[in-house]
């Protein structure tokens, strides 16, 4: 007897656990030859809400854990990944990548990790300083995390385009809220499932998939959101952001990057944009 393959069902992450959308609605994934690939969570701007409440309680305990442990987690991540390139390949592939193009996607995609886990703790020698002051203190200014972190992935390269804006993010104690790739977003998800069975703590990483036009906006203005990452050259979406993030003084990074997998696309000044400098005075006689 024949039998019904038994089809992986794509749900949201939030808080280390897979929720569907609270609204119920979803879209429809197709291939190149229009049959369904997967009915895709369409999230709302409450699972936006619920993510970034998980979002903000994960952050003092992942802030606080030191650099070393960051890095160690994620290169767990990429040993993950590497464990599962052929799904993820075949996943990528399903989308309308090429099978070539699919398996040098998700083998930057690991190799990305790997870099930004090396960066965990060497990005602080580059941005701190000791300042030179007229008095008799000693001046020293050291980078620290943000906070919550929105951010609006690529369209292009769904998995890479993902890993290369979320790693330097996390990386560097922030706390994210991710919206996937609308047009690609199967291995964000699948991603998900590696986040959610390896090191990384619950509500560090949140993953939602949706559309960038209902969502945009909120997560723009949300009042807890400490800062925005935009992947895109849409004129008019950057300067909304801009508008909106100034209502709380929201931290804006701006990607206007088309191909992720270029060397110019990882940098540890991208784990910088979202730091904040703080500046010490200490007596020098105490």
């Amino acid at each position: 007897m024949s039998r019904l393959n038994v089809n992986k069902t794509y749900k949201l992450f939030i808080g280390g656990k897979f929720p569907r959308t609270e609204s119920g609605r979803y879209y429809a994934l197709n291939d190149k030859k229009d049959n369904l690939l997967a009915n895709v969570c369409l999230a709302s701007r409450k699972d936006f809400r619920n993510a970034v409440v998980a979002a903000r309680k994960a952050f003092e305990p992942w802030s606080g854990a030191t650099a070393l442990n960051r890095g160690q987690i994620l290169y767990r991540l990429a040993e993950m990944l590497e464990g599962r390139k052929e799904q993820f390949s075949a996943e990528i592939h399903a989308m309308g990548s090429s099978e070539s193009k699919a398996r040098k996607e998700v083998e930057a995609a690991i190799d990305r990790l790997v870099y930004y886990a090396g960066w965990s703790d060497k990005y602080q020698q580059i941005f701190s300083t000791v300042n030179p002051v007229a008095t008799p203190h000693f001046n020293f200014s050291v980078p620290e995390p943000t906070g919550v972190v929105a951010i609006i992935a690529p369209e292009e390269q769904g998995l890479l385009g993902l890993i290369s804006a979320l790693a330097p993010v996390i990386v560097g104690g922030n706390t994210a809220v991710l919206l996937a790739s609308e047009s690609r977003p199967l291995s964000s998800i699948s991603f998900a499932e590696i986040v959610q069975t390896s090191d990384v703590p619950a509500g560090v990483v949140n993953i939602l998939t949706g559309s960038k036009k209902e969502l945009l906006e909120h997560m723009a203005s949300h009042m807890d959101v400490d800062a925005i990452v935009y992947c895109g050259n849409e004129d008019m979406n950057l300067e909304l952001i801009r508008e909106l993030a100034s209502e709380n003084m929201k931290r804006t990074v701006f990607f206007r990057k088309k191909d992720w997998s270029a060397e110019t696309a990882q940098s540890p000044y991208f784990i910088e944009k979202t730091q904040e400098i703080k500046t010490t005075w200490h007596p020098v006689k105490i």
